[in-house]
């Protein structure tokens, strides 16, 4: 009964006093939206639509769940309260069974400008694990049992994860405490290198470090799947080689067709299905556009996921659209103001990479994959349209990460 969710009608942070016991944000509508796209579809490839959704585990691979302030300007305000809110009522209407949520803690600056520490991480988990627990709809997913358990009984499993490592420091037993705590996947680092290695966004590409290393055998061992989405090539190249266990590109693109860091060159990606791991493919705004089409949406979204198809075949490809319920762009272009302005202590270094996202071309929004409600669903009906079986299409949207997750977890 996976499409059929039990949702009833619960909040986030409703079991406290607004105003009171929290800051009150206007947040964004994430119902009912003028932006809101669905991929035409004639009635009977509609009906099939809604069956594939019914009886296939849906599973996004790379989220931010959650209701933005409906000014993208505060958004730094509402980091640094600490609370984010889980978006209940549109997920239970987006066909997904398990979505992993990869959480705000890079930008959650209660303590810090850069995020990334280890006591806002920790509160940031904690609160969201607070107001879970406060629900019955969402499920705190910490095994395969968990995502099967919320496909069976019309729930959503939610899944922790943390989208660098950084906030461990040099103290490899804090994987332990974050695996205690539920965390089920992690990336290396976030674009700026770390004590594990670099960051795609370097100037120089030093690989994979020796902690680095020691932290690939340790999530291994507790069972933590390895994400080397923000990472260079040369360090994503050596946590392939360096895992037992298959990996994960959570949200990435082909740079093939978008030459910018941001996306992964053939050899990433052929290395990553080798090792039976699993591309997500992205559909932030800008950066799974094209060279033949600058202006993200459904359709260039799905030319990233024909393109690695056709390059290492389905079995190792799926869905990561890393989306949220806020103004997406908004955000990048007041980010792209603060780093114009040398904002937040970061300066241009002559001949830095950067990851390649292009503001001034970005449109309002991403037509067909503006948050998670559209996304999962309009890649389904984006590939009955074009033709995909049904065992193809259940692959795409969920059956490959069941698969891989099997194998790490």
């Amino acid at each position: 009964m996976g499409r059929n969710k039990t949702y009833t009608g619960y909040k986030a942070y409703q079991y406290l006093t607004p105003g009171i016991d929290y800051r009150v944000f206007k947040l964004r509508d994430a119902i009912k939206k003028e932006w809101a796209y669905l991929v035409p579809l004639l009635k009977a490839e509609e009906e099939r639509v809604e069956e594939i959704l019914e009886k296939s585990i849906v599973i996004d691979l790379h989220e931010h769940p959650t209701i933005m302030p409906e000014n993208a300007r505060e958004s730094s305000a509402i980091s640094r309260e600490g609370r984010e809110y889980l978006a209940y009522e549109a997920l239970s209407h987006s066909g997904i069974d398990a979505v992993f949520d990869n959480l705000m803690n890079g930008s959650c600056n209660i303590t810090s400008k850069h995020g990334w520490k280890w006591s806002d991480t920790i509160h940031d988990l904690g609160q969201r694990l607070c107001d879970i627990a406060h629900q019955e709809f969402v499920i705190h997913c910490k095994s395969v049992k968990d995502i099967v358990t919320a496909f069976e009984t019309g729930k959503l499993a939610w899944v922790a994860v943390l989208e660098s490592v950084s906030s461990i420091e040099n103290e490899v037993d804090r994987l332990d405490i974050l695996y205690g705590l539920g965390v089920r996947s992690m990336g290396l680092n976030y674009s700026e290198s770390n004590m594990l290695g670099s960051g795609l966004a370097e100037l120089r590409d030093g690989g994979l470090t020796d902690f680095g290393y020691d932290c690939i055998v340790r999530m291994n061992k507790v069972g933590i799947l390895i994400d080397v989405s923000h990472v260079s090539d040369q360090t994503a190249l050596d946590a392939i080689e360096s895992s037992k266990k298959p990996l994960i590109v959570s949200h990435a693109g082909a740079r093939e067709l978008n030459p910018i860091a941001r996306m992964f060159p053939d050899e990433v990606i052929h290395k990553l299905a080798e090792n039976r791991g699993l591309i997500g493919i992205e559909a932030a705004p800008g950066y799974t556009a094209t060279k033949d089409d600058p202006i993200p949406s459904i359709e260039t979204y799905m030319q990233h996921l024909e393109y690695c198809i056709d390059l290492v075949g389905i079995e190792y490809v799926g869905c990561g659209p890393d989306s949220f319920y806020g103004d997406h762009v908004g955000l990048y272009r007041l980010e792209d103001e603060q780093l114009k302005s040398g904002g937040l202590g970061h300066y241009t270094r002559p001949g830095q990479k950067g990851d390649g996202l292009v503001v001034s071309v970005l449109p309002d929004y991403v037509k067909g994959m503006e948050n998670p409600t559209e996304c999962l669903q309009n890649i389904t009906r984006w590939m009955v349209k074009h033709g995909y079986s049904d065992p193809e299409i259940v692959k795409v949207i969920g059956g490959n990460a069941l698969r891989l997750l099997k194998k790490v977890w």
